[in-house]
C-alpha cells in the first residue's frame, strides 16, 4: 500500500497544483477534529446541566453542588482546546473517562430534576450513594491528567487539585436531611398500626416533599408511571410502597385514585366530543371536569363546590392552586362563572351532568350548634356538665376532619387548655385525648401550642393515669410535626418524662413515646437533651426485648442521635457493636438496613468501631447481604464495605 495520498486541486493545465498529504499527517487532523469533539461535548454536557433549575427538594443542595463542580471544569477544557500540539494518550484516556462522567453526573441529575419525588426520598440513601459515585468518577478522571504536557497553567492546575480535594471531602458527608425523610418515610410505612395522629406525619411528609397540591400529585403519579417502567418488573417490593405511599398523599390531598391514574384529562362530559376544545376556566382546577357548581373560596380562585368541599373536609386550610392559607373556609356561588358555563354548552349542545347543588341542611345547621352549645359547656361551673361535654368533644373529635375544624372555630381550644390543669384524673384523659384529635388539623396544633398547652401536657405525662400519659406522648408527636413546636416541648422539659414513658410504660405508651422521641430528636437541641435524660439506656433495651416488636423505632432514634457527637460517646461501645452485628447477622431485613447504617455512621468518625465489628465477625455477614439482601441492604452494605476497605488497619 503507498504511503502517500494524492489529493488534486485546481484546474487544468499546468497551473494545477498537488496536495499531498501523508498518512500521518491525515491522522493527526482526524484526531485533532476528535479531540475538539470530545471536548465540546463535555462543554455542552456542562451547559445542559446548568439549564436545570428546580431539583426535587431532597436532593436540590447536592445537586446545586454538583452542577457547580462540573462548571468548575470549563476553564480547564478551554485551556485544553487552545493546545496547539497532539493531545497525549494519556490526556485523551482522562478526557474519554471526564466524558462518561459527566454523562453519569448529568443522567443522575436529571433523575433528580424530573423523577419522582417519593422515590428520591424513598431511595436517598441510594441516590446519595449515585452522587457518591459521580464525584468518584470525576475525580479518577483527573487524577492522571498531564498538566504540564498540555501547558496547563499553574493557577488552573492548583483550582483543579482544590476541586478534587472538596470531592474527595464531599464524599464522607452524610446528609441529615435525606436521613431524616428516609425515617419519616419509616414512620407512615404500611405495617405501622393505625391511629389517627398517624396522618400529622403524612402531611408533614407531602409537603417537605411539595407533594400536597393536585397539580403536584398528578405529575409525581406520572414520574412515578415511568419508574415503574423503567424498572419492568424489578423491585416490586419497593415500588409498591412508593406506590402506598403517594396513595395515602391523594387520601390526604381528598383527591380520588381514577383521577390520579387515568390516561386521559379529557373531562367526562365531553368524552363523546374529544375534539371541542373546552375553555380552562369553565374546568375545575382539582378534577379537571367541567364545573356545574362553581364557587369562589377566600383566595379568589373558583372551583367545583363537591371537589373543593372534599378537599376542606380533608383537613385543608389551603387554597390547591395557589396554596394559600384560607382566612375563612366560606364558599360563594360564583353565579357569573356559572352562566357562562350554560351559555357555552348550549351553544355546543354539551350536556352538563346534573348534580346535587350542596345546600346547607337543617341537621348540620344542628349539628353545629350541638357543637357550639358543648363547647360553652365546657367553662361551666358544674363538674358533671364539663365532664360530659369533654367526653363527647373527644369522640366528636375523633370522628371526622369537619367536627375539628367546627370545635376549633367554635372557640373550643381555649377552655379545653384550661381543663388540662383541672385536678380530675379523668377529665385530664378526655381533655387531652380531645386536644390528640384535634391537633390532627395542622391550624389547630398552633393554636393549641399558643393557647399554652403544651407545659401542661407535660405535667400530665408526668402525673396523669396510664391512658392520659400515653395520650399526652401523642398529642406531644403531634404537635411536634411543627418545627417551632419541637422547640417549644425541648424548652418546657418535655423530653425526660418521654425518655421515663419509653422505659416504664407500657408497650402503647412506649410507642408513644419512641414516635414523640424520635420526631422530636429531628431538632439537634433536643438530641443532646434526650442523650441528657438517658434515652440511650431503654432504646437499648428495647433492643434487647424481641417481644416488644420495638427494634426498628430504636435503631431509627439511633440513627438520628449517632449524627451528634455526645450521641456517639453515649453509644458507642463494644457490646452495643455486637449487638449490631447480631442485628447485621440474624435481623429482619429493615433492621439490617437501620444497623449498617448506624454502624456507618459511627465508623464514619471512628475506626476503632469498624474494627470492632470486624472482630464481631461482621465482614462475612455484610458479603452475605451485599449478594443476597433486599436492594437497599445491598447498597447500604456495599457502601459500609468500600468505607472499611479504606480503613488503613485493614487489610
Amino acid at each position: 500500500m503507498e504511503e502517500q495520498m494524492m489529493m488534486e486541486g485546481g484546474g487544468g493545465g499546468g497551473g494545477g497544483g498537488e496536495i499531498i498529504m501523508d498518512k500521518g499527517n491525515f491522522s493527526n487532523v482526524t484526531n485533532e477534529v476528535e479531540e475538539s469533539y470530545l471536548i465540546q461535548e463535555m462543554m455542552d454536557v456542562i451547559e445542559s446541566v446548568g439549564l436545570f433549575t428546580n431539583f426535587r427538594k431532597t436532593q436540590k443542595k447536592e445537586c446545586f453542588t454538583l452542577v457547580r463542580r462540573m462548571k468548575l471544569l470549563v476553564p480547564l477544557l478551554e485551556e485544553i482546546c487552545e493546545f496547539d500540539g497532539l493531545i497525549p494518550d494519556a490526556a485523551m484516556k482522562c478526557l474519554c473517562d471526564l466524558k462518561k462522567a459527566l454523562l453519569f453526573a448529568k443522567k443522575l441529575l436529571k433523575c433528580c430534576h424530573d423523577g419522582s419525588k417519593i422515590f428520591l426520598a424513598f431511595e436517598g440513601e441510594a441516590v446519595m450513594g449515585r452522587f457518591h459515585a459521580a464525584y468518584e468518577k470525576i475525580n479518577q478522571a483527573l487524577e492522571g491528567m498531564p498538566y504540564e504536557e498540555l501547558q496547563i497553567s499553574e493557577e488552573m492546575k492548583e483550582q483543579v487539585e482544590l476541586m478534587r480535594v472538596q470531592l474527595k471531602r464531599a464524599k464522607k458527608r452524610t446528609d441529615t436531611q435525606d436521613i431524616e425523610l428516609a425515617m419519616d418515610m419509616m414512620v407512615v410505612s404500611p405495617k405501622k398500626e393505625d391511629r389517627n395522629a398517624d396522618s400529622a406525619i403524612i402531611e408533614r411528609l407531602a409537603r417537605k416533599l411539595e407533594l400536597h397540591t393536585v397539580a403536584d400529585l398528578k405529575a409525581e403519579t406520572i414520574a412515578i408511571r415511568k419508574l415503574i417502567k423503567e424498572r419492568a418488573g424489578q423491585n416490586a417490593e419497593s415500588t409498591q410502597q412508593i406506590l402506598d405511599i403517594l396513595s395515602k398523599f391523594k387520601q390526604i390531598a381528598g383527591v380520588e385514585e381514577h383521577n390520579m391514574f387515568t390516561e386521559s384529562s379529557v373531562p367526562k362530559t365531553l368524552e363523546k366530543s374529544p375534539s371541542l376544545v373546552i375553555p380552562y376556566e369553565f374546568l375545575c382546577p382539582i378534577t379537571l371536569e367541567l364545573m356545574t357548581d362553581p364557587v369562589i373560596v377566600a383566595t379568589g380562585q373558583t372551583y367545583e363546590r363537591e371537589s373543593i368541599q372534599k378537599w376542606l373536609d380533608s383537613n385543608h386550610r389551603t387554597c390547591p392552586k395557589t396554596g394559600q392559607i384560607l382566612i375563612h373556609l366560606a364558599l360563594a356561588p360564583n353565579y357569573a362563572l356559572r352562566n357562562l358555563i350554560l351559555h357555552w354548552c348550549e351553544k355546543n349542545n354539551v350536556e352538563i351532568p346534573k348534580r346535587e347543588v350542596n345546600v346547607a341542611s337543617d341537621s348540620s345547621v344542628e349539628h353545629k350548634e350541638k357543637i357550639v352549645s358543648m363547647v360553652q359547656n365546657l367553662s361551666s361551673s358544674q363538674l358533671d356538665v364539663q365532664r360530659k361535654a369533654v367526653t363527647k368533644i373527644r369522640m366528636l373529635s375523633k370522628e371526622n376532619p369537619e367536627n375539628r375544624v367546627l370545635i376549633a372555630s367554635s372557640g373550643g381550644i381555649p377552655p379545653l387548655v384550661q381543663l388540662l390543669s383541672y385536678p380530675d384524673s379523668k377529665i385530664q384523659e378526655h381533655t387531652v385525648t380531645a386536644l390528640l384529635n384535634l391537633s390532627i388539623d395542622e391550624a389547630n396544633k398552633r393554636l393549641i401550642a399558643r393557647e399554652g398547652a403544651i407545659p401542661a401536657i407535660i405535667e400530665i405525662l408526668q402525673n396523669g393515669n396510664i391512658e392520659a400519659k400515653e395520650n399526652s406522648a401523642a398529642t406531644l408527636f403531634s404537635l411536634s410535626i411543627l418545627d417551632e413546636n419541637k422547640v417549644a416541648i425541648g424548652n418546657a422539659d418535655g423530653i425526660p418524662p418521654l425518655v421515663d414513658l419509653l422505659q416504664n410504660g407500657t408497650i402503647r405508651g412506649k410507642k408513644d413515646a419512641a414516635t414523640a422521641l424520635f420526631n422530636l430528636s429531628l431538632n439537634q437541641a433536643n438530641k443532646a437533651r434526650a442523650i441528657k435524660s438517658g434515652i440511650v439506656k431503654p432504646l437499648l433495651q428495647l433492643l434487647s426485648d424481641m417481644n416488644l416488636g420495638m427494634v426498628d423505632e430504636a435503631l431509627s432514634i439511633l440513627l438520628l442521635l449517632v449524627s451528634h457527637p455526645e450521641g456517639r460517646n453515649a453509644i458507642g461501645q463494644l457490646s452495643f457493636i455486637e449487638t449490631l452485628v447480631e442485628f447485621i447477622r440474624n435481623g429482619t431485613p429493615k433492621n439490617q438496613e437501620c444497623a449498617i447504617s448506624v454502624l456507618l455512621e459511627l465508623g464514619l468518625h471512628n475506626s476503632s468501631f469498624i474494627l470492632a465489628a470486624l472482630q464481631y465477625g461482621v465482614y462475612e455477614h455484610l458479603i452475605e447481604i451485599s449478594r443476597s439482601g433486599t436492594s437497599r441492604a445491598q447498597r447500604k452494605a456495599n457502601f459500609l464495605l468500600q468505607h472499611m476497605s479504606k480503613c488503613e488497619h485493614i487489610p
